[in-house]
């Protein structure tokens, strides 16, 4: 298993930190953790991806993130000081497997190796540029651009073939499924995707990610 948030961490301490790591696994629908749940372990994703999602001021479900093998979730329990709540809900896009590390036996590996600490630095920095790039996206992209830079993302994550609706494509990139569903089909008429019920099918991924950052 190839850890891209690890890259720049010693060898020594990731197997370190896997060695003290639990299997899980989940599937397709099943939800690893509700929001206000107390958080206490953070997630490694082996395989199958994992959707990000809260619950608005309205009562309705949007999804933040996915993420996918190579990744982690659910960081912030480790530097919690053991009140910290869950701030989101993680369910399981489709069947998946993850290496749980408690707070607790994290806490026991840092005080006899503090170099580990590595390892959690790079965890967080990768959610502190992922949630950076979001704002600035919010801020400064219209809502076309927007759609297609998520979409280049989640073609990256999937390998081409998109399988979430467009209803999530919307929630992801915090915008109308109207607008998405015109952003695609421009997209299709250009040739840079194909669209067929509840997926799409990126056919040129370097033109959409040269149009996403215009």
């Amino acid at each position: 298993m190839e850890w891209r948030l690890f890259a720049d961490v010693p060898p020594e301490d990731v197997r370190r930190l896997l060695a003290i790591a639990r299997r899980r696994t989940f599937a397709r629908n099943e939800v690893v953790f509700h929001r206000g749940d107390p958080a206490n372990a953070l997630h490694l994703i082996v395989e199958g991806r994992f959707a990000v999602a809260i619950t608005t001021p309205l009562g309705e479900t949007a999804m933040l993130g996915v993420r996918g093998p190579g990744e982690a979730f659910g960081d912030l329990a480790l530097v919690s000081g053991g009140t910290t709540e869950r701030s989101a809900t993680v369910s399981a896009l489709e069947p998946g497997e993850t290496r749980v590390v408690l707070r607790d036996d994290f806490e026991r590996l840092r005080h006899e190796y503090p170099a580990v600490d590595a390892v959690l630095v790079a965890i967080l920095a990768e959610s502190v540029r992922r949630l950076s790039e979001q704002v600035t996206e919010a801020y400064y992209l219209p809502a076309e651009a927007r759609v297609l830079h998520r979409l280049a993302d989640l073609a990256d994550l999937y390998g081409g073939t998109v399988p979430l609706p467009q209803e999530s494509l919307a929630e992801l990139a915090g915008t109308s499924r109207a607008t998405v569903n015109r952003v695609l089909r421009e997209q299709q008429a250009r040739g840079t995707v194909q669209l067929s019920r509840s997926k799409t099918v990126v056919l040129d991924h370097e033109r959409l990610r040269r149009r996403s950052t215009v």
